[in-house]
């Protein structure tokens, strides 16, 4: 991936006399090219001031009702809004007359409304589409969230929406233009992806109050976002507009039926006539937004949530404001020119001290499901290809099964699905539809797939949907079983994998394990349920889009009377036990190690120390440079301020705002073995944590489990993970955008505007998708996540990591309900995920991160079935492709097309400068 030199400024010189406003039903698609329906585009005149008028509704896919109720104006007590009629009406008043236009967004409604409607009424909806009336913007199923969303999820969503506008209305209908309105906050890297996809333009609705108020006067309402780095431009180079009022019209001119602003009355007999005043008010708000673009067109957008359930009320009324104010005279010069960005929109604030930041965080129970039903769509979307090879490329993805999850991951990009800020009733819905043991599921519709490939029809395999917390009833259940484990990856890679099993009955297995007694932590979790007293772990070597699979068998059998006398003399065949773990005095020095070099010809040894200091307690680990480099990670609890009248806006889905607090730790060493080493940490009976060292591992593997989160002293509490060093970070950090590029970070700093901050440590929180860094000249510290979770460094050295958070305010944001999740027990939601530590050579840190990120957002699948390998699979592995790819080539997708045809996507997965052979 190379790059070349860019101007800092794209400049366009126009003086524009623009004497006269001239509105416009206008399409967006016209604003930024005229390629399409040029004979329905009205493009303005050049020396008038052209206002652009774009009806739209934004129909959110599930936030404050669910979807299903969005949809259909059920539960009405919350709020009234039914998608259905909106399309009803909209086509209706569409077609009286030709001159009206409106564009529409969530594919995800289209297409349901659009089952549903007889052939005539399709056939005048492919009119209008043709006659570019009614016009698909940004087109995906849904408009996705662009802090916690992984780009790999948001192109299978834009996927999902524009194959269903492609194959319903054909090319005509391809969305030219981006509509990110309602996301709290805008990545570089989705920007990027849009260019990519082939968009002309983007445009949006919010941004940082600061940030708009400097664009304002600085006329840069618009401008090239410049999405890559690594990409020669114009590849990832796109048209951005910032919208001047969100997304809804200017004041006084909401006509929609449950919007309070006055019609235009224009009969001359009345009393009320108020053409004159209506005119008045919108040639000035036309002005007062026209003084902060550059150039003689501006666009109004008329419409906002769930508006047009009566279109006749809009469109009526839009008709009578372009006939009046087109024959009002205003004048305006111009000069112009285009600034190229090239960082993001993150973090976004509405107002002082209000940093829509918590959401990065918010209901991370969700956002690891998420993240995890991704894996089970790409496995699926796999081996779905290969039953469509062996069944001679006869299937097609209108029938296939992994249809139903891609459908309800496409909904959970939602900007208020994965990103946390709906209803809890809503959250439980987004879940419900990816919930992999509901018959009616696109999980479970994935599982069958799965299963009739790798066994080839003959049998059903078993998931174990809570082997996280040890719970699986086939394997804990039984000591005769099969484990197949599934490598997304075109690679070849060896992972350590842990099976819940009971520890009383003797096992013989076909490589070397090891039995680790199940934890206090996890037996909180898990609530007195399973009866798994050890986990069974071992080195799994699988192969490149492949299966490995493991004989777990007792040692008297008929059956397997060969296997095991070839087993019981093999000097590979070795079942160890994890020696006795013992509680160590937080002040006492803890040592675990490896062989592993992190650096050259050095033996790599992890400490652990515990020091108390000023009434609080550290955990600090030196990895593998002489140099002294200490890392300290414990949990720090954020507590909030109790909910007051003056304070309330503090608390919610969206913002963070905190006060900190530490916690005291007891420490437990597992012991030592061959294959892992582990140290418990104990801060409290609702926060845990684990620290693992694996044989042969370069990396730290960290294990947080937080909740229920205690709420009886009546304090919410955001709770983070804070890992500190003496690298000399001078307050920059580095985080992903969307798991793909990275962008540096200053604390307290803006890159395109002068930062004046409010909230020190919300105000320094971004966006983590998949990992955050600190470096100086010489070593790096990264921390991988398994979700998406908001990070910072607020002092040099440090990272940290907001894992978990529980309050008991309301923004009025809109929710209207605290972010407080009870969990499945009703006392407070328990979550458990991972970090994973490395640290190396400034140079050498991107070929570690970038591989072993890969490998955590595409893990292996672990199945399970019977123990006679003839009826399952032979014990022994299967590739599914010839050759592996090689480490910096990544198969992002391997699917079928609704022809039956192959969607191959292959990604370089390192950036411009990330490693001298590998980039």
């Amino acid at each position: 991936v190379r790059s070349i030199p860019i101007p800092i400024e794209l400049v366009v010189s126009l003086d524009i006399a623009k004497n006269v406003i001239l509105l416009n039903m206008t399409m967006l698609s016209k604003m930024i090219t005229l390629k399409y329906f040029q004979q329905s585009c009205n493009q303005g005149e050049a020396d008038k001031l052209n206002v652009h008028i774009v009806p739209h509704t934004h129909d959110d896919v599930g936030w404050l009702k669910t979807v299903d109720q969005y949809y259909y104006g059920a539960n009405s007590s919350i709020a009234w809004a039914g998608v259905q009629y909106i399309l009803d009406t909209v086509v209706q008043q569409l077609s009286v007359d030709p001159t009206r236009r409106f564009i529409y967004v969530e594919v995800a409604f289209f297409s349901r409304w659009w089952r549903e409607q007889n052939t005539e009424v399709q056939q005048e909806v492919k009119r209008l589409v043709q006659e570019g009336r009614l016009e698909f913007i940004l087109g995906g199923w849904s408009m996705n969230d662009e802090a916690a969303t992984h780009y790999n999820a948001i192109i299978d969503q834009m996927t999902l929406g524009l194959r269903f506008l492609n194959d319903t209305f054909g090319p005509c209908a391809r969305p030219r233009v981006a509509w990110q309105i309602d996301p709290f906050g805008h990545s570089r890297e989705q920007a990027s992806l849009f260019a990519q996809m082939g968009f002309d333009g983007l445009f949006f609705g919010r941004l940082d109050y600061q940030d708009k108020e400097t664009r304002e006067m600085k006329l840069k309402m618009e401008e090239i976002w410049r999405g890559s780095q690594s990409l020669h431009h114009p590849e990832a180079d796109l048209f951005t507009g910032l919208n001047e009022n969100g997304y809804n019209p200017p004041a006084g001119f909401c006509f929609d039926a449950y919007c309070k602003d006055d019609p235009i009355m224009d009969d001359p007999t009345l009393e009320d006539n108020n053409v004159k005043q209506k005119v008045d008010d919108f040639i000035s708000a036309a002005h007062k937004q026209a003084k902060h673009f550059r150039t003689n067109h501006i666009m109004m957008t008329m419409g906002s949530d769930f508006q047009y359930s009566n279109a006749k009320a809009w469109f009526k009324n839009l008709d009578k404001l372009m006939k009046y104010v087109n024959s009002a005279v205003r004048y305006k010069n111009c000069f112009f020119l285009w600034s190229v960005k090239s960082d993001d929109f993150f973090p976004y604030a509405d107002a002082p001290h209000q940093f829509w930041t918590g959401y990065f965080t918010s209901r991370p129970g969700l956002k690891g499901y998420v993240r995890e039903s991704n894996k089970y769509l790409q496995v699926c979307n796999q081996l779905e290809t290969v039953a469509h090879l062996r069944s001679g490329m006869k299937s097609n993805l209108r029938t296939s099964k992994s249809n139903v999850l891609r459908a309800a991951m496409g909904v959970a990009q939602h900007h208020d699905a994965v990103s946390g800020t709906s209803k809890q009733h809503v959250a439980n819905d987004y879940a419900k539809r990816l919930y992999i043991d509901k018959l009616k599921s696109g999980g479970r519709h994935c599982k069958d797939v799965i299963s009739s490939v790798i066994t080839e029809g003959s049998s059903n395999l078993t998931f174990c949907d809570y082997m996280n917390i040890t719970l699986c009833d086939f394997t804990q259940n039984s000591n005769r079983f099969t484990a197949v484990v599934y490598n997304p990856l075109a690679r070849a890679v060896s992972k350590y994998i842990r099976i819940p099993v009971d520890c009383t009955p003797s096992y013989i297995f076909v490589v070397i394990e090891l039995l680790v007694p199940v934890s206090e932590a996890t037996e909180s979790v898990r609530r007195n349920r399973g009866n798994a007293n050890c986990e069974l772990v071992f080195l799994a070597k699988l192969p490149a889009l492949g299966y490995n699979s493991f004989s777990v068998i007792p040692p008297i059998s008929c059956i397997f009377v060969d296997l095991i006398e070839k087993y019981k003399s093999s000097a590979t065949n070795k079942r160890l036990f994890t020696p006795k773990g013992k509680v160590v005095n937080p002040s006492d020095d803890i040592t675990i190690s490896n062989e592993v070099c992190f650096c050259m010809n050095s033996i790599v040894i992890v400490v652990i120390t515990n020091k108390t200091s000023q009434s609080y307690i550290t955990h600090f680990l030196l990895v593998g440079f002489c140099d002294d480099y200490l890392h300290d990670n414990f949990f720090l609890l954020y507590f909030t301020n109790k909910p007051t009248l003056s304070t309330v806006l503090q608390y919610n889905f969206y913002v963070y705002n905190v006060i900190d607090i530490i916690v005291k730790l007891i420490v437990y060493l597992q012991g030592s073995n061959p294959l892992v080493q582990e140290v418990y940490q104990k801060f409290s009976d609702w926060a845990y944590q684990v620290v693992r060292l694996y044989k042969g591992i370069k990396h730290i593997e960290v294990e947080w489990t937080v909740g229920p989160i205690p709420v009886k002293d009546q304090w919410g509490k955001e709770v983070i993970s804070r890992y500190e060093t003496n690298i000399d970070s001078n307050g920059y950090f580095y985080t992903d955008a969307n798991g793909r590029e990275v962008l540096e970070r200053k604390k307290n700093y803006r890159p395109t505007w002068k930062l004046n901050q409010t909230e020190p440590v919300a105000g320094n929180y971004y966006p983590v998708n998949s990992r955050i860094y600190i470096r100086d000249a010489h070593v790096q510290l990264t921390v991988l996540t398994d979700r998406s979770q908001g990070g910072s460094s607020l002092s040099s050295g440090a990272l940290e990591l907001m894992v978990h958070r529980r309050l008991l305010g309301e923004d009025s944001k809109g929710v209207a309900e605290p972010l407080n999740e009870t969990g499945q027990f009703g006392d407070g939601l328990i979550t458990r995920g991972k970090h994973w530590l490395l640290l190396d050579t400034v140079t050498s840190s991107a070929k570690q991160h970038r591989l072993l990120g890969e490998e955590a957002f595409m893990s292996p699948l672990v199945m399970f079935g019977g123990a006679t390998p003839p009826a399952l699979v032979q014990v022994g592995f299967q590739s599914f492709i010839v050759n592996p790819l090689p480490p910096n080539i990544h198969l992002l997708t391997l699917a079928t097309t609704n022809s039956g045809e192959l969607l191959v996507r292959l990604e370089h997965q390192f950036a411009k400068h990330d490693d001298d052979v590998l980039s």
